[in-house]
Formats: C-alpha cells, sequence, structure tokens
C-alpha cells in the first residue's frame, strides 16, 4: 500500500495507456503516482483552440528541449525520449480540455493517438507512461481512451 493510503499498481508498465478520468480523480492519481516514484506532470490546456497551442502548452509543461519540432511527429519523438526527464515512470495528468473537445476534436483525437503510441513504446521498455484525461463526459471508472 503506498503513502497515499492505496496502491493502483501504477508502476506496471503493462497497464498503462491513456485513460479518461474525471476531473475530481487527478490529484489523487497524482499523488498515488508520486507515491509510486513516478514523475507527474500536470497539463492544463484550458483555453487552448488549436493545435499549435496544444503543442506548446505540452512543449512548454514537459520542459521540451529547443527544436522539437513543433508537430505531431516531434510531440511523439519528444515523449519517445524524455532523457532530459529521467524517471522510472511517467504520469500526465491533463485537464481543461473542455474547449478543445468542442472546437477541435481531431487535435484532441490526434493527441490521444500520440499518447497512445508513447504509452506503447514506453511499455516495450517496461517503463509506466499513463495519460489521464480529464473530460467532462467520462465515467466514473477508468477506460482505455481508444
Amino acid at each position: 500500500m503506498s503513502q497515499s493510503g492505496f496502491d493502483i499498481g501504477l508502476d506496471d508498465a503493462t497497464q498503462a495507456g491513456v485513460y479518461k478520468v474525471e476531473a475530481a480523480d487527478l490529484a489523487p492519481l497524482a499523488a498515488a503516482a508520486r507515491d509510486a516514484g513516478l514523475m507527474v506532470r500536470r497539463i492544463d490546456l484550458e483555453g487552448c483552440r488549436d493545435k499549435a497551442g496544444l503543442l506548446l502548452r505540452v512543449a512548454t509543461t514537459l520542459d521540451f528541449p529547443t527544436g522539437w519540432g513543433r508537430n505531431w511527429d516531434g510531440l511523439l519523438d519528444a515523449l519517445r525520449d524524455l532523457s532530459w526527464a529521467p524517471a522510472p515512470g511517467y504520469v500526465l495528468a491533463i485537464d481543461g480540455i473542455a474547449t478543445l473537445q468542442a472546437a477541435r476534436a481531431k487535435e484532441l483525437e490526434t493527441l490521444v493517438e500520440v499518447l497512445a503510441d508513447a504509452s506503447h513504446w514506453w511499455a516495450e521498455a517496461g517503463v509506466p507512461f499513463w495519460a489521464f484525461l480529464a473530460l467532462d463526459s467520462a465515467p466514473r471508472a477508468q477506460g482505455r481512451a481508444r
């Protein structure tokens, strides 16, 4: 059992992936991830209305190195690297996507695909990479976003 009072297996790379959650679930998930020794980054996409804003917000929050590409392929490459932020595993807690979901559903879909690809890549190396997306319409139980 972790210090947060529960162990949900966040250190298991085979279970990692992209999950839809309620916004209220992000803080407890982040606490459990920190207890498991994983690096946690909260990405607030509130107000992001396009791909450029979304990519910039992710890159800034994760402190991507200069020259990372600023496109979907560059995002995937950077998420697969993370050599500037070594950790035994990673958790991205993503909030504030209502505007993006309403205005740019395709960009949100592509983001989910990129996150899932990164998670699969890390799982092959035995490293958990989780992305929790707080969606307004998310059911209480966790489920794969794809």
